[in-house]
């Protein structure tokens, strides 16, 4: 029986590796996959999902005019794929996560869904916070913030390597623009960046 499924963590926590190494053990076993990925994330190239040990692979974008019941159903014509993994998920509309839903429940299809949790001011993104409420299955993946404590908060920095307090939800960026933390340094640095 299929399931949705939400991976969820701070930044650098291995989500992007994670989703490449399941889309392998699919595809070993000669099955397709369809990969999706962000199209606001485009450092490393429009559809594409790169881990930062260097796996990479080639997706379909998404942005908030993707249908994938359309898609899905555009695909019946063709060879049904295996599962969905989905990359950068916390960039899901509400609606979308419900698309994905009933893709599981509708097509029998698994779907995997690889994200942030929340910004770094401590919010929840919109598709991160929709998948926390009708995700069959949530699994964290676990990194540690520069204490050694686990980090569950994700701080972003200025261009001289200050946290920032304010800002817009989404800013694209890596190692040089964001760190994870725990939650008592998130506190520290973001009352820091405050005053």
């Amino acid at each position: 029986m299929a399931q949705l499924y939400f991976y969820y963590s701070a930044m650098n926590a291995g989500k992007s590796t994670s989703l490449l190494q399941s889309a392998h053990n699919y595809q070993e076993q000669g099955m397709d996959v369809m990969l999706f990925t962000a199209a606001i994330d485009d450092r490393y190239g429009q559809g594409v999902i790169k881990s930062r040990i260097g796996l990479s692979a080639e997706a379909i974008v998404f942005d908030e005019t993707t249908d994938f019941l359309v898609l899905i159903s555009e695909q019946s014509n063709k060879q049904k794929p295996a599962c969905l993994l989905v990359d950068e998920a916390q960039f899901l509309s509400k609606a979308q996560v419900d698309q994905l839903a009933e893709i599981v429940d509708e097509f029998d299809l698994p779907v995997l869904c690889y994200g942030i949790r929340t910004d770094f001011q401590g919010v929840l993104f919109s598709g991160s916070s929709r998948l926390l409420a009708i995700a069959d299955k949530l699994f964290e993946l676990k990194t540690v913030c520069s204490c050694g404590r686990k980090a569950t908060m994700t701080i972003r920095l200025d261009e001289n390597g200050r946290a920032i307090a304010a800002g817009a939800q989404v800013e694209i960026g890596g190692n040089e623009r964001y760190e994870s933390k725990c939650r008592r340094h998130h506190r520290a640095l973001m009352k820091q960046a405050a005053d």
